[in-house]
């Protein structure tokens, strides 16, 4: 028999419907450091690590000048609207359906240890995932692959172990791409097929419970 497949998942976007919050959670942090930007353009960001997506919006002078600022104000503004996350439909659904197939599951995010450790709350997901990372795990985050190496190594895996990446925006998927993965998508996160598919996605599902149900299509069969 095969090696299990080692399924490496994404969680805001992907697994809870987050994106939004943390988009806004970014323009009010920002501008209460006096730097205003369009929502449309944090949310394009969103799905990089806060370490890389202050850069990316302004260049090494933003950085500088309030990237610590920011990303510890933006973490307390998506505080404020935690309540409103939920699982995306289907997302439990997804880690029993990968796990009943003899895989073995990491939950790779980039987001701050407390906010992922709701999300394994929402998600019920502690008793299912073998191991979850968080921002504190790597030095650089998504689309950097340090995450996603750390994630096999929590297993105890090489980094060319048997894995697939599961994610919502274009960040994940270059992410997989870096760390020699492939990609499955699905459309929460806002990024348009054109652009999954362009950076490598190799097959896209509105929800995770539409990957779910049909697994068996995939490389996580």
């Amino acid at each position: 028999m095969p090696e299990p497949t080692i399924a490496v998942l994404d969680v805001d976007g992907t697994l809870v419907d987050s994106n939004y919050q943390h988009a806004l959670a970014w323009y009010r942090a920002l501008r209460s450091l006096g730097e205003t930007f369009p929502v449309w353009r944090l949310h394009r960001l969103i799905g990089m690590g806060g370490d890389q997506l202050v850069l990316s919006l302004g260049g090494e002078e933003l950085e500088e000048r309030i990237g610590e600022q920011a990303r510890k104000r933006q973490g307390e503004e998506v505080d404020q609207m935690i309540g409103e996350v939920a699982p995306l439909p289907g997302a439990r659904d997804l880690l029993l359906a990968i796990k009943e197939r003899g895989h073995r599951l990491v939950l790779a995010s980039s987001g701050q240890q407390r906010h992922v450790d709701l999300a394994l709350d929402l998600l019920d997901a502690r008793d299912i995932a073998d191991a979850w990372t968080s921002s504190a795990d790597a030095e650089k985050t998504k689309p950097a692959p340090d995450l996603l190496q750390v994630a096999l190594t929590k297993l105890g895996a090489p980094e060319d172990a048997s894995s697939v990446m599961v994610g919502d925006s274009v960040w994940d998927i270059e992410a997989a791409k870096n760390a020699g993965m492939p990609a499955i998508a699905v459309r929460s996160g806002g990024f348009g097929d054109d652009e999954l598919r362009g950076a490598g996605a190799i097959a896209i599902f509105d929800t995770p419970g539409d990957l779910a149900k049909a697994l068996d299509d995939t490389p996580l069969a």
